[in-house]
């Protein structure tokens, strides 16, 4: 899945007297302070609530959502700093894993509702992404099968789109305040995982094939033309031969 990357950042983090005894801890506790913010109620206009959950947030200073860290303390003498709190600052240098959606890019995601106009997704358990109808490409058809909602292909039969499928989708649009992204079906390439990985498998395994045949072909031909040289030799020498004679 494309929109995640991992970067390497120098930081400068101050921390306060009271937390010298623990220096690592102390760290550790500030930079996970920049994964989570504890939400109470937020409800989203796309039919979505999410009660007393932790919600990721985008960082404006790292360009992304921070998902996870490896850190390393550079400094071994703090250097403190003067003012009413004497607050000592280490350097820090740390190997972050971001989540960074940019249109065009390709995410994978769960569909946890569908109707006739649009799909929900969750994106890894925190980003929401709707799927609005004219960004679903003419090939999917939307049908009720046993009081269930789903969206089929009318090329492929197995190729079906319902409530619990990951799908891979393309990015149009990603709003940095909520976390929420407006995706993308009309791609070919985008779709059910299961049956996209299928499908290339398959492509994969008759292109081997293809190529395979081919290989047998060429050498079939290389052995006729091989075979062929002796036979026109022997009629060059009976012609040479008749020449003689003849003379």
């Amino acid at each position: 899945m494309e929109g995640l990357r991992v970067a390497d950042a120098n930081l400068v983090m101050y921390l306060h007297p009271s937390k010298s005894r623990n220096v690592s801890q102390s760290i550790l506790r500030e930079l996970g302070s920049l994964l989570f913010k504890l939400v109470l109620l937020l409800s989203l206009k796309f039919n979505f609530s999410y009660n007393s959950k932790l919600l990721l947030l985008f960082n404006e200073t790292f360009d992304g959502v921070l998902l996870a860290y490896d850190v390393n303390i550079l400094d071994k003498q703090a250097k403190i700093l003067s003012g009413v709190h004497p607050y000592f600052g280490l350097r820090l240098k740390a190997n972050l894993l971001l989540f960074s959606p940019k249109p065009d890019m390709l995410l994978e995601g769960k569909i946890v509702k569908l109707s006739q106009e649009s799909i929900h997704v969750i994106v890894l358990g925190f980003s929401s992404a709707i799927i609005t109808a004219e960004n679903i490409r003419g090939e999917f058809k939307y049908r009720t099968k046993d009081t269930e909602e789903l969206f089929a292909s009318k090329s492929h039969k197995r190729h079906v789109i319902k409530v619990g499928t990951m799908i891979r989708f393309l990015v149009k649009s990603f709003d940095e305040e909520i976390l929420h992204i407006i995706g993308s079906l009309i791609s070919a390439h985008t779709g059910s995982i299961r049956w996209l990985d299928r499908h290339l498998e398959e492509d994969s395994e008759f292109d081997r094939s293809s190529m395979k045949s081919r290989d047998r072909e060429w050498l079939g031909d290389k052995t006729v033309d091989e075979g062929a040289t002796p036979m026109s030799y022997d009629n060059h020498i009976k012609m040479s031969k008749k020449r003689r004679i003849t003379e």
